[in-house]
């Protein structure tokens, strides 16, 4: 799949005010590889549940850092049960255990942030890039979340030239809310990523 700057910038007019669920197929019958990626943060399960309800065998790759709390895990379980995920699970090299003797969780200012910060979701993401090598990438940004975000769409393209696919993109909270709502989907509100630190901060996959 091959998409010139304007063809993609015509498309993201045409699918403003569109269907999740079309844009979907939309991507579908048009990619080679999709993949959808996960880390089960709130309002995840919309993405989840719109991408397997068309492609059940799409991978779906979850980067787990080692520091999702104890709900965010059991609410991953129950997703990966109750939707029939083809999970692709990546982890960290080194264990959360040992990290934790050595560097802790650095703050933003803390030097060891930015090591920290590749050790536990930029290598485990290359690495699933690596061996997926997708044409599709199915995301939940969202308009609002963060200043980079901001500058995107529902389609984009990464620095690689994966089509990035974010069929959420313009829905806000209390939209997705009801789209839960509607399905009997569960959210997960006790997300900690120790990445970002700030919740308007960009963690790095997306730059």
């Amino acid at each position: 799949m091959g998409f010139t700057a304007q063809q993609i910038r015509d498309l993201n007019i045409q699918f403003k005010g569109i269907p999740a669920e079309e844009i979907i197929a939309w991507a579908i019958q048009n990619a080679k590889r999709p993949v959808v990626t996960t880390n089960f943060r709130p309002y995840e399960v919309a993405i989840l549940h719109a991408v397997a309800n068309i492609k059940e065998d799409i991978p779906v790759i979850w980067c787990d850092t080692g520091y999702n709390t104890p709900n965010t895990y059991k609410h991953a379980e129950d997703l990966i049960h109750r939707l029939g995920l083809n999970i692709k699970l990546y982890v960290p090299k080194q264990t959360a255990s040992h990290r934790d003797a050595i560097m802790g969780i650095p703050g933003i200012d803390d030097p060891n942030h930015k090591k920290f910060t590749e050790q536990v979701k930029l290598e485990p993401f290359r690495r699933a890039l690596s061996e997926h090598t997708p044409d599709v990438w199915f995301t939940n940004l969202r308009k609002g979340q963060t200043a980079l975000r901001d500058t995107l769409d529902v389609l984009s393209l990464s620095k690689d030239g994966v089509l990035k696919v974010s069929p959420f993109y313009h829905w806000n909270d209390a939209q997705l809310d009801v789209y839960l709502t509607d399905r009997g989907l569960p959210n997960e509100h006790k997300y900690f990523d120790p990445t970002k630190v700030l919740e308007n901060r960009e963690c790095g996959l997306h730059t």
